[in-house]
């Protein structure tokens, strides 16, 4: 499984994750703080925001909320389907080959 290592918050809502695998992205995340309830303060206040910081392999703020790192890694839609999440995961998968 990969993890996120580092966080840095970057412009606007997005972030520069490096993974437990050395990739690094800049991901905006407006998407998934947009959905209210424990990401209204992360979407509404900028210092907020900037306080993002990874923490048991996922991003997280202060006041709780974090993203799931696989949604981050695969770059799924907020509240992703079953079928969504096995074929972003089966597209990362390297292709096995008969010997």
């Amino acid at each position: 499984m990969i993890r996120v290592r580092a966080v840095e918050p970057l412009h606007g809502y997005t972030v520069r994750v490096t993974f437990t695998n050395d990739e690094q992205r800049d991901i905006d995340v407006s998407r998934y703080i947009d959905a209210g309830g424990v990401f209204t303060l992360i979407h509404d206040d900028p210092a907020f925001f900037c306080q993002v910081r990874a923490e048991l392999g996922t991003i997280t703020w202060p006041n709780g909320a974090d993203i799931d790192p696989d949604v981050l890694y695969l770059g799924l839609p907020p509240n992703a389907s079953e079928e969504q999440w096995r074929a972003a995961v089966a597209a990362r998968q390297p292709e096995q080959h008969a010997a």
